[in-house]
């Protein structure tokens, strides 16, 4: 492939792109034909920023659509796919011409608005997030019938990151940061492996030029002992098959590769390490003709070398979720220690080309499980907890956990018990109380390992875990309790609105039910107890209605009625007609400041518990008199947070600089901090009014690496 990638690097005009073009398409359908005539037609006199004619790349971008799918369909698509959206032919005129089935493909590739270059939007802006996630929502929904469509943008991307050099460098910074957000996660699960790692060296090397060029430096002035090392390894491992294994030379191939540079700019990352210390350079694969084939090469090289157990994966038995299936292992050789991985001829067809494969090979052995981009069809309103919840179920590492039937699930690395009863069924999750893993009884907070065996214990009710979205992490966790912590607010509230105005006017709740309806107000009631306006408002509409309509509000309140007035009590705003002596935070739940709480009337006193505390909910629905309660400040969050540090002059100030910035106020600091490999930490307590721990780590990464944050107050943490 990387011969193809040069060459089509290389090429600027029309004439070698459709050299290129047909050497891919070996016999070119009279579509195909037609297809290449109409882009030339359609784009004829328009120019790239390099220059060159416009039509080279969408030749170029149906040249490499046929090198990774065979497909002629999706082809005279790639060679179409911008001729709605920048000529002046409609969907309608190739739908005559071609069909409904071209027409959908472009339909579909036109909907993924492109974003010019003239309104790329700078790095450093707040927009960059909502403006990925736009796109990123586009190319999912577009693709939902089809994911064809997806294939030829990844295309269209690649040859796009090919030609990145012609724009200003800022805008390079800004496709390349979309592209490996957006672009390569998708890649990712569709298993095109060949396309994912070249996107990501390919961003890698714009976003992060001096950590390319150090990776690129140790590798080439490093090639030829890493090559050695690999051919002495290939040999010896060869022999070891042929030898103990009793394989014949025709029936195993053994190839090997230094691993890609962003992959090991992204071990030197976790591991906070440099390349020299870095053991795993290196990879090598066997190919095998049938499955049963793979498990005696694993024991051949587990008999010839020491494994790394940890690091074991047999996804020849549990297959990812994508239909990905190789073994993987881990030998120690040499002082270092190399990846090998196993796999039939068939195997490395899926895995290096993924859904495209289907395309590729026709015989039916090569499948690809495709259920995971139904599941990616949030309903959400905001787009940035969209993007959020689908980066995490696109491009994370992934583990097998097994339920005690033998049925296996693939999670997201570090997920939780609770995690894994969401991703049984969202009501196994909304009933769950406890786990069983591995027999032992553990949380539902307890972190998964690779292999575990998982029960989960339910009973019949929901139960809240509103405090746990930060702990569990798939996206069907966080979005049951998101969904499930959501509707319960808004039945508090609804419950609050009605028993605080019954306690305000000393009328039953069947009565202000009726009221409330004539006032058509039952679909925004929930709002009382939220904002202090709509609750005025709402009094002086009740007052009003109850017969009082040519005197002014607060008439009403003349005869054994009482104004209400706000009244501040342990920095808490009460505003009601009746006495307050005093507050009490009940036990039950230990409401803190900054909590959603809501207060209960009993003897003169306000009863304070949190808003989602158990048994404040069996006293509303029990109609227990209640008050109008708000914080009388907003409260500071305190995180604890864990920085990476490089070793260079000024960095502590810098780190400073940018807590200031985000008005982080910082209370405790404690630097010199070293793991057992070396790596340098500050460890940091702040006070933000941020009150996500994701949104500052959406501000920290482009600056720092935050290797962990704690919230030091947590709200309401018992269920």
């Amino acid at each position: 492939m990387k011969a193809f990638l040069e060459r089509l690097k290389s090429i600027h005009t029309i004439e070698e792109a459709e050299k290129l073009l047909w050497e891919q398409v070996k016999t070119p359908t009279p579509n195909t034909k037609k297809a290449l005539a109409l882009a030339k037609k359609a784009h004829e006199g328009q120019q790239r920023k390099s220059g060159e004619p416009y039509v080279v790349h969408p030749i170029l971008v149906a040249a490499t659509t046929a090198y990774f799918s065979r497909d002629s369909l999706m082809v005279q698509a790639a060679l179409l796919h911008d001729v709605v959206e920048d000529t002046h032919y409609e969907t309608e005129e190739l739908k005559s011409e071609f069909g409904e089935n071209l027409a959908h493909l472009v339909e579909g590739l036109t909907k993924i608005v492109r974003i010019r270059d003239e309104n790329l939007i700078p790095s450093e802006s707040d927009e960059r997030l909502i403006s990925s996630a736009l796109s990123f929502r586009k190319m999912l929904i577009a693709s939902f019938k089809d994911v064809r469509i997806l294939v030829i943008k990844l295309c269209d991307r690649l040859h796009n990151m090919l030609t990145i050099s012609a724009l200003p460098t800022q805008k390079q910074r800004r496709i390349a940061e979309e592209t490996l957000v957006v672009y390569a996660p998708i890649a990712h699960r569709l298993g095109i492996s060949r396309i994912k790692n070249t996107l990501e060296d390919l961003c890698f090397e714009v976003i992060y030029p001096q950590e390319y060029a150090q990776i690129d430096r140790y590798i080439r002035a490093n090639t030829q002992n890493l090559q050695f090392k690999l051919n002495a390894f290939i040999q010896k491992i060869t022999q070891l098959i042929l030898k103990d294994g009793g394989f014949k030379e025709k029936e195993f191939q053994v190839i090997g590769r230094v691993k890609h540079h962003y992959s090991i700019y992204m071990k030197m990352q976790r591991k906070g390490i440099g390349i020299e210390e870095v053991l795993d350079l290196l990879a090598v694969r066997v190919m095998l003709k049938r499955p049963i084939g793979c498990y005696r090469v694993l024991g051949i090289v587990h008999l010839g070398f020491t494994p790394l157990v940890s690091r074991f994966k047999d996804y020849i038995a549990v297959p990812k979720e994508n239909g990905y299936q190789t073994i993987h292992t881990t030998l120690f050789y040499e002082e270092g220690i190399v990846e090998v991985q196993i796999r039939t001829h068939e195997m490395h067809q899926l895995a290096e080309y993924g859904v495209a494969a289907h395309w590729i090979y026709k015989s039916g052995n090569v499948g690809v499980n495709l259920e995971w981009l139904e599941g990616l069809h949030y309903q959400k309103e905001s787009v940035e907890e969209f993007y959020a919840l689908a980066k995490t179920d696109l491009f994370s590492e992934d583990i097998t956990v097994f339920s005690p039937k033998g049925d296996y699930f693939t999670l997201p690395k570090g997920s939780v018990a609770l995690d894994f009863a969401y991703t049984i069924h969202s009501k196994v999750g909304t009933n769950a109380v406890g786990a069983l893993i591995n027999k032992q009884e553990g949380s539902l907070l307890g972190v998964l390992k690779n292999g575990d065996i998982v029960r989960i214990i339910k009973d019949n009710a929901p139960h809240l875990y509103c405090s746990w979205i930060d702990s569990v992490k798939t996206s069907k966790a966080k979005e049951g309790i998101r969904t499930l912590c959501r509707a319960r607010e808004k039945e508090c509230n609804e419950l609050s609105a009605y028993n605080i105005l019954f306690n305000l006017f000393d009328l039953p709740v069947d009565t202000l039910h009726t009221l409330i309806e004539e006032l058509h107000m039952k679909e925004s009631i929930h709002k009382i107890p939220l904002l202090l306006d709509f609750f005025k408002e709402t009094i002086h509409k009740l007052a009003h209605t109850m017969g009082t309509r040519e005197v002014r509000t607060w008439e009403l309140f003349k005869k054994g009625y009482k104004k209400p007035t706000p009244k501040t009590i342990d920095h808490l705003i009460f505003y009601s007609n009746k006495n307050i002596d005093g507050v009490e935070f009940d036990y039950c739940c230990h409401p803190k400041m900054g909590d959603l709480v809501v207060a209960f009337y009993h003897n003169n006193r306000a009863i304070v518990h949190h808003k989602l505390c158990k048994k404040a909910y069996e006293k509303m629905c029990s109609q227990v008199p209640m008050l109008h309660v708000q914080w009388q400040h907003s409260k500071l969050i305190g995180y604890r947070l864990i920085v990476g540090l490089q070793n260079r002059k000024g960095v502590l100030a810098e780190l400073l600089t940018l807590l200031a910035k985000l008005d982080m106020n910082v209370t405790k600091i404690e630097l010199g901090i070293q793991s057992s490999d070396s790596a340098e930490f500050c460890r940091i307590e702040v006070e933000s009014a941020i009150k996500t721990k994701n949104e500052i780590i959406e501000k920290f990464s482009p600056h720092f690496k935050l290797i962990e944050i704690t919230s030091l107050d947590d709200a309401y943490n018992d269920s």
